[in-house]
């Protein structure tokens, strides 16, 4: 099942996306005002049986989609999670735990939306990565228990402005945090192995310049949840944005950043496509 949020005609609705349409389901389960709260009740079987032999109410193509969870209390981000990554960072050996860290709501738009170079800086970045979405309140989960709380994946683009991640002497948050800077959608995917490796290919204007499988992750998505629920609850509808591979080719130097015009395309065929186009701030 996938699942997202979406705007039609400027109503704010959610739904499962069948073929190129989507089922609506804030109708069909009117107790839920939001997609976010249709994972906090736990109800996604409520939301799979509504959406069953159901002809879509409304194509793709006539919604403007949205974060498929709007204001989830939690988006924690992991770094440098992949094989090599740490070659960007003069880092030459695996870390002992995650590197972590947090981003606003409102730094990440739906697939289709702008992202906003701003005014104060060029040096706009890209990252495609997996992102969970926690399924219900975890707390101590053990790492051969930990996949059982995930209720879904989607794609991000934890997008950055790489001279701000330095402002203070240790840590990443101002550069992580410009509004609309980052993208994740299109939607939820629920119905998914995740014992098994997952694709995922990055394009910067048809370019590919990712192209790596979750089997090259340093710490797995078990071992991100046994390690974050060792000191935090996670709440059902958290996201956790779980790292970037490593670009293809050369080191750019000096740096590439991307500029208003280029679009970055997110993929993974068990999933779909985040697409985001950039702008520059009015």
């Amino acid at each position: 099942m996938r699942l997202a949020s979406y705007n039609l005609r400027g109503r704010p609705s959610f739904g499962a996306v069948v073929g190129d349409g989507i089922v609506d389901l804030r109708g069909r389960l009117s107790r839920f005002s939001s997609l976010l709260e249709v994972f906090r009740a736990q109800a996604l079987g409520e939301a799979k049986a509504a959406s069953e032999g159901v002809r879509p109410d409304v194509r793709l193509a006539e919604v403007e989609l949205l974060p498929p969870l709007l204001a989830p209390e939690k988006i924690l981000c992991i770094g440098i999670n992949y094989a090599n990554r740490g070659q960007d960072y003069n880092v030459t050996n695996n870390p002992k735990y995650p590197s972590m860290f947090y981003r606003a709501p409102n730094s990440m738009v739906g697939s289709g939306q702008n992202l906003v170079r701003p005014k104060i800086s060029e040096q706009l970045d890209y990252e495609g990565e997996f992102a969970i979405v926690i399924g219900r309140e975890s707390k101590h989960v053990a790492r051969d228990k930990a996949l059982e709380t995930i209720a879904g994946v989607t794609l991000a683009n934890e997008g950055t402005i790489r001279d701000w991640t330095r402002h203070g002497q240790f840590n990443v948050t101002q550069g992580k945090n410009f509004d609309a800077t980052g993208g994740i959608g299109p939607w939820i995917e629920t119905d998914l192995d995740l014992t098994k490796p997952l694709h995922l290919v990055v394009r910067k204007n048809g370019e590919i310049t990712q192209d790596d499988t979750t089997a090259s992750m340093i710490f797995s998505f078990a071992d991100i949840i046994a390690y974050t629920t060792s000191f935090m609850t996670l709440k059902a509808g958290d996201v956790i944005c779980t790292g970037t591979p490593i670009k293809k080719g050369p080191k750019a130097d000096p740096p590439v950043w991307l500029k208003p015009g280029d679009t970055i395309e997110v993929e993974s065929p068990d999933i779909g496509v985040l697409r985001n186009t950039v702008v520059a701030e009015a």
